[in-house]
């Protein structure tokens, strides 16, 4: 658990001096900050400090992706996750165990804060919403950018046995 911890607090590290040069770079631009969206859910809007926290507890938490599989790549995810996409919540929420801490993810957060909600109203007990691209930028260093397999070979036609 120790070498656990040693490598998130390494890749913490890393993470934040590359948020840090990528927001400097953006200053020197003149790059103007996105207006963030106004948060209008019940459940808490996670930063990467908290997000930290809870991942540091593998045993006690569950990460739920709310996003469609196609996001995944370019906007990375948390190592270990059960996805199921927000329109299908509700059909799956058997296989969500009731004994773990919730947060639920998605690109920004907002998909994942409404997610939260409905999970609280389902006797879950949510810890909290978390958007990838948030914790990024705030430094965290977790989040996986999955790369999709290259293409199969097209099969070679069987070559035909001399007569």
């Amino acid at each position: 658990m120790n070498l656990v911890k040693t490598v998130i607090a390494a890749s913490l590290v890393l993470a934040a001096a590359g948020a840090f040069a990528q927001q400097a770079a953006a200053s020197a631009t003149g790059a103007p900050a996105a207006a963030p969206q106004e948060w209008k859910y019940k459940t808490k809007q996670l930063n990467r400090a908290e997000i930290d926290a809870l991942l540091l507890q593998p045993n006690k938490v569950l990460v739920l992706d709310v996003r469609r599989p196609d996001e995944l790549p370019s906007k990375g995810s948390f190592p270990v996750f059960l996805s199921i996409q927000n329109a299908d919540l509700e059909k799956y929420l058997k296989y969500i165990p009731k004994d773990r801490q919730i947060v639920t993810v998605s690109n920004r957060a907002h998909r994942a804060g409404a997610a939260g909600d409905l999970l609280t109203l389902r006797g879950y007990k949510v810890a909290g919403a978390a958007g990838t691209q948030d914790y990024e930028e705030q430094g965290g260093g977790l989040v996986e950018h999955i790369k999709a397999p290259a293409p199969a070979a097209a099969a070679t036609p069987a070559v035909a046995q001399a007569r």
